[in-house]
């Protein structure tokens, strides 16, 4: 089966509603050039307000349905794309989530990934702001294959996407807040995990300066060999759109018998042992 998808990578600023209309406006742009799956960045509704210890910033927080997802409910039913939408979750007030919102093309809420794995690093204060995630590492079904999401700081953990592969998935969208420093590491771990899980992956970065923080865009696609097939600049907004043959998925995972030679018996030791 042949699918598009888009990766909407974006500057970000102090107009929360510019940054939405903005958004709005890139994904009606992949949907005319054919994209049947939008992928938005980690936290895209907003700048990366993580970089600081500020309490205000939970009144960014949304309930989900909420007003964001509505406005991106109907973007998905107007473009007729499955929609992945990253955002600060309020469950209740004090109970935070970074989590990503899967629509489906016809404007239904299929689910949530809530981000499992929260850093605590200079710049990157989320365990302020966030609960890790507690919906595990759901697989998203819809007419153009299945889907997973990853965010940011999770990529450096190899058994999300080892669970991803063995519950079904066909690609896996990893939306980010980046800095320079880590773009090497960001896509050999990309591609590694393409190569392992027999994914399609893409990994969608902000742009621009954002205080004193420096992002440095790049969004890519691999597919299962780990091969870039598309990828965008380092500077500007963007709307990278790529297209897949899932059959490519079944003939990798055929050719490299990863999930076959597997021995989950001799790997009891990674849930015993504690640091």
């Amino acid at each position: 089966m042949i699918v598009k998808a888009a990766l909407v990578q974006m500057k970000c600023g102090e107009d929360r509603e510019e940054i939405v209309e903005r958004a709005i406006r890139h994904i009606q742009s992949a949907a005319e050039k054919g994209a049947n799956i939008v992928c938005l960045q980690e936290l895209f509704n907003g700048i990366y307000f993580a970089q600081y210890v500020d309490a205000k910033y939970y009144d960014w927080a949304e309930t989900i349905p909420g007003p964001t997802v509505a406005r991106m409910q109907e973007a998905a039913r107007k473009n007729n794309v499955v929609l992945i939408v990253p955002l600060y979750e309020k469950l209740i007030t004090g109970v935070y989530y970074n989590t990503a919102v899967v629509i489906s093309n016809e404007g239904e809420i299929l689910g949530r990934y809530r981000k499992n794995h929260i850093p605590e690093l200079p710049m990157f204060f989320e365990k302020f702001y966030f609960k890790p995630g507690n919906l595990g590492y759901p697989v998203f079904k819809t007419p153009f294959g299945n889907i997973a999401v990853y965010i940011c700081y999770d990529r450096h953990f190899p058994e999300g996407p080892r669970l991803f592969g063995l519950h079904g998935a066909d690609m896996m969208f990893v939306p980010t807040a980046t800095k320079g420093t880590y773009k090497y590491l960001w896509e050999i771990e990309l591609k590694a995990h393409a190569i392992a899980n027999g994914l399609f992956i893409g990994g969608v970065n902000r742009v621009g300066i954002e205080d004193k923080m420096d992002f440095y865009g790049s969004s890519f696609f691999c597919n299962p060999r780990g091969e870039i097939i598309a990828q965008c600049g380092d500077k500007d907004d963007d709307v990278l759109v790529a297209e897949f043959d899932l059959d490519m998925v079944r003939e990798i995972r055929n050719q490299w018998q990863f999930f076959r030679d597997r021995r989950p018996e001799t790997y009891v030791d990674i849930a015993r042992l504690l640091p």
